[in-house]
């Protein structure tokens, strides 16, 4: 018959290795969850292709924004290693223009992570009052008068803005209204995906937009997605739009310039948003 206290001893020895495996394996479970990763990537290692003076522009307070033609290559697009592909996503709604946009925002103090990029996303409110420069009126004006999330795609309630999170989720999908300079009402859906590395940010008008009397763009035919990722030069904010429009509304209103002013203000925005919580 075994001893007893043999029996028990055996048994504290087993509780404690089982305690150490624990220990040593948890934080290795901690690295290797699906929405985290260990180290901040480079910008070299995401667009190597760059040129030095698109690179530079890239780093400069504007960054890059240029209109394409929806049969010429578009100019910004980051290695295939990288996983990210926006142009796959425009190119599924099928637009006649694309504008394509690259931006470094250097960190001020203290790195920025996936949450202050959620967070930045969160204050709707602040697109109002924005400026851009109209060229018609000579001045600068504010591309959208008022700015306010909704409670849904069907009820168009304005809702408040949330408090900051201090959880990051998964998904996330918000409704927009803003009273366009040039379009009036134009409503927005917002989806919101985080990733290993960075968030995405699908912008889609759920509602037609109108300019005068005549539909510019019918539901569903402007998307735009960005990205936003922590580099360790400083945040990426990376970007593709895509407009589907008539001939005949391309010959009223300049589609691309629509599409880069609108998305060079969504930039502005977030830009903003970042840099307050540096």
């Amino acid at each position: 018959m075994k001893n007893p206290f043999e029996i028990q001893a055996r048994k504290i020895c087993a509780f404690g290795i089982l305690l150490c495996l624990l220990v040593f394996i948890s934080p290795l479970t901690a690295q290797t969850a699906p929405n985290q990763v260990n180290s901040l990537r480079s910008f070299s290692e995401l667009f190597p292709s760059l040129g030095d003076n698109r690179r530079g522009g890239a780093f400069s307070p504007e960054g890059l924004i240029r209109s394409v033609k929806i049969n010429e290559s578009l100019e910004f697009l980051p290695a295939q290693s990288s996983g990210i592909d926006l142009l796959g996503g425009i190119l599924k709604t099928n637009p006649s223009y694309l504008v394509e946009s690259l931006l470094v925002i250097p960190y001020q103090g203290n790195t920025l992570d996936k949450l202050d990029i959620y967070n930045a996303l969160g204050k709707i409110r602040d697109l109002k009052g924005r400026l851009y420069h109209s060229h018609t009126r000579n001045a600068e004006v504010p591309l959208f008068e008022d700015a306010t999330r909704l409670e849904s795609a069907k009820k168009n309630n304005p809702i408040p803005d949330p408090q900051p999170a201090t959880a990051l989720p998964t998904t996330e999908t918000v409704y927009i209204r803003l009273k366009d300079v040039n379009f009036g009402n134009s409503y927005y859906r917002g989806e919101v995906t985080t990733s290993p590395h960075g968030v995405s940010y699908y912008l889609t008008n759920f509602k037609s937009m109108s300019y005068l009397f005549f539909t510019v763009m019918k539901e569903e035919k402007f998307t735009a997605i960005l990205y936003m990722e922590p580099l360790s030069e400083g945040m990426l904010v990376y970007s593709v739009a895509g407009a589907d429009a008539s001939d005949f509304v391309a010959s009223k209103v300049s589609i691309p310039s629509a599409i880069a002013k609108r998305l060079a203000v969504f930039i502005d925005w977030i830009k903003d948003g970042l840099e307050s919580a540096d």
